[in-house]
């Protein structure tokens, strides 16, 4: 299904930094009119301040589901035109082995990336299904291909988000409105500074400091090309947008290796 989105409105949770920052000046370069949702005040400023045509900024939780509903009633106030996406992007992230992990941060992570896309979905669905027009773009993630250690929380939920968007996707069937499902690989983004990463139990003995340098080592993608292979790939009907090499190397060892791809990275990285 190819879909038209450029000119459009578009809701976008997360979007004071990273991808969904990006997927807003982008969005609104193309003439949409762009919701801007996430927590963080003062970034989400800075994003509607760096827009250059219409715009509706809120600070919303999206852990926080009867928000959303409040959210999303003021944001059908608020149109002019028929809603075209709902980008439901807000993420958080933590890092630790699950022998090791705090029950208290895989909650936050879980609540706020498998349930504020739950959230999202539920809260924008039957206004897309009432106009029978209309996408949801959830983020999952190259970690919803393959598990990877010290990410058992991070995995789980954007499994999670993969299985849910998927099954949207069926239930959406011979209907104007289709569900589209995000796997970025690394992209440039704040996600581990902002995220709860405890270097006293990291096994190479990093600092905080060279955990997040070694993320942005490895990270390949700027959120500017994450969110134009994002854009792109809703526009040409794509079900599932893979944004990245690493994304792609991801999905391939998930088919030929989805026992032993762990091994296969080891020697990769080694080389």
């Amino acid at each position: 299904m190819v879909r038209k989105i450029s000119g459009r409105p578009a809701v976008i949770t997360g979007a004071a930094s990273g991808i969904g920052r990006s997927l807003a000046q982008r969005l609104s370069r193309h003439g949409s009119p762009v919701v801007l949702a996430d927590v963080d005040e003062i970034g989400l400023e800075k994003t509607a301040a760096s827009l250059t045509g219409p715009v509706l900024s809120r600070i919303l939780d999206v852990r926080d589901a009867d928000d959303v509903h409040r959210f999303a009633k003021e944001v059908r106030d608020w149109l002019d035109l028929p809603l075209a996406a709902v980008f439901n992007n807000a993420g958080v992230a933590t890092s630790t082995t699950v022998l090791n992990s705090v029950a208290e941060d895989d909650s936050w992570l879980f609540d706020i990336n498998y349930w504020g896309v739950v959230n999202g979905t539920r809260a924008f669905l039957p206004l897309l299904v009432k106009q029978n027009y209309g996408v949801v773009v959830n983020t999952s993630s190259c970690f919803g291909l393959l598990g990877m250690p010290k990410q058992s929380a991070y995995c789980a939920a954007k499994f999670a988000v993969r299985g849910f968007t998927d099954s949207l996707r069926q239930e959406l069937r011979g209907t104007g409105v289709s569900a589209v499902t995000v796997h970025p690989g690394g992209i440039k983004t704040n996600i581990i500074r902002n995220g709860r990463i405890h270097a006293e139990l990291d096994e190479l003995g990093r600092s905080r400091d060279q955990i997040e340098a070694d993320f942005d080592r490895i990270a390949l993608t700027t959120p500017d090309k994450a969110a134009e292979i994002i854009h792109r790939g809703v526009e040409r009907g794509k079900a599932r947008v893979l944004v990245g090499p690493d994304a792609y190397l991801f999905d391939l060892l998930s088919r030929i290796a989805p026992t032993s791809y762990f091994n296969v990275m080891a020697r990769l990285y080694q080389r």
